[in-house]
């Protein structure tokens, strides 16, 4: 994985848009992996956020690349394991949780405390939510499987009802 900043120029990217049990949900890809999920309730929000970090991305239909249809798939089954390519792009230390995140099993949840003591950051509990925040492939690197100490379900870019219904489809009731 390359670390790099936003927004950054893709030599191919494309993006579909389909229809999930969360809404409307946009995916892209690079050439080397998934660089972009996002779920909301506006399409055309979704797409202008897309199209700002990733500037000249094509639309395709969702069923026209395996790649980008396997994720969309991923989106409805967030305990299953996919193993799909991702192209992230971020600091260092966002690369390192996000690293962190995807050895969070399904069906379990961890404190941002806990992730920052194991990304060897212990008081940094803060900024390794705002890493969360930054996480350009939600869902697939599974933010939504991290909570506050207080047991509370803490921040979700996707919004608190979707982080809820994705740990219920892992099997965890909060």
């Amino acid at each position: 994985m390359k670390s790099q900043s936003a927004p950054y120029l893709l030599q191919r990217s494309e993006f579909a848009v389909a229809g999930t049990g969360f809404g409307p949900c946009v995916v892209a890809a690079s050439a080397r992996g998934l660089c972009w999920l996002a779920l909301g309730d506006d399409r055309g929000a979704l797409v202008a956020g897309l199209l700002r970090r990733f500037p000249g991305a094509a639309e395709v239909p969702p069923v026209a690349g395996g790649l980008l249809r396997r994720a969309l798939a991923a989106v409805g089954d967030p305990a299953g394991r996919h193993d799909l390519p991702l192209d992230l792009r971020g600091t260092p230390f966002q690369m390192q949780v996000w690293a962190e995140l995807q050895r969070i099993p399904a069906g379990s949840v961890i404190t941002y405390a806990e992730l920052a003591r194991r990304v060897g950051r212990p008081r940094a509990y803060r900024a390794v939510a705002q890493a969360c925040g930054a996480n350009p492939v939600g869902v697939l690197v599974p933010c939504h499987r991290v909570i506050a100490s207080d047991g509370n379900l803490g921040g979700f870019g996707f919004g608190l009802a979707r982080k809820l219904e994705l740990l219920r489809r892992e099997g965890l009731r909060l």
